[in-house]
C-alpha cells in the first residue's frame, strides 16, 4: 500500500487501489499529521468499495460509517479522544466483530486496543508538498 501523492486526487487514487485489496475483518492504522492526505486517501478507499457515500473527516463525530459498497466501511478518527475507554464505549469492540473494514485515522494514540494484524500505513509531508505513504511491518511503539 505503499505509495506517493503531488495532489489530493492521486492520494484519492492510492486510497481506491488499497480497497482492492481489502476485505471484511481489515482493520487499516492510519499514521500521520494534519494535512498529510488521511482523509483524501480513506475518500478514494471508501470510493474504491464501490460506495458512493460523500467522505468526511470524523474528527468531531468520532466515527463515520459508509454503506452501499460491497462492504461497510467505519471511518474513526481519535485525534479528539483522551483515553482507550473513551474508544472503548464509543463501542470499538462491537466494531471490530463486525463483517467490514474499519479505519482509524491517529490509530497510534491507542495501538493496544487494535489486532495484531491490524495494517498500518504512515502519511508523511515530504519537502516538495507531496505525501507518502509507507506500510509499517509492526505497530508504532
Amino acid at each position: 500500500m505503499d505509495g506517493t501523492a503531488t495532489s489530493p486526487a492521486a492520494m484519492e487514487r492510492l486510497g481506491q487501489r488499497a480497497a482492492e485489496k481489502s476485505g471484511a475483518g481489515t482493520v487499516i492504522g492510519l499514521i500521520g499529521g494534519l494535512g498529510a492526505g488521511k482523509t483524501h486517501w480513506t475518500k478514494g478507499f471508501v470510493r474504491g468499495i464501490g460506495s458512493a457515500a460523500e467522505v468526511t473527516s470524523p474528527t468531531f463525530s468520532l466515527v463515520h460509517e459508509y454503506i452501499g459498497g460491497r462492504l461497510p466501511v467505519f471511518h474513526f478518527d481519535f485525534y479528539r479522544l483522551d483515553s482507550a475507554a473513551e474508544l472503548t464505549g464509543l463501542g470499538w469492540d462491537e466494531y471490530l466483530d463486525q463483517d467490514g473494514i474499519i479505519i482509524a485515522e491517529w490509530a497510534d494514540k491507542f495501538p493496544e486496543l487494535l489486532p495484531a494484524d491490524t495494517v498500518w500505513l504512515k502519511f508523511q509531508v515530504e519537502p516538495d508538498q507531496s505525501r507518502t505513504i509507507r506500510q509499517l511491518p509492526l505497530a508504532p511503539a
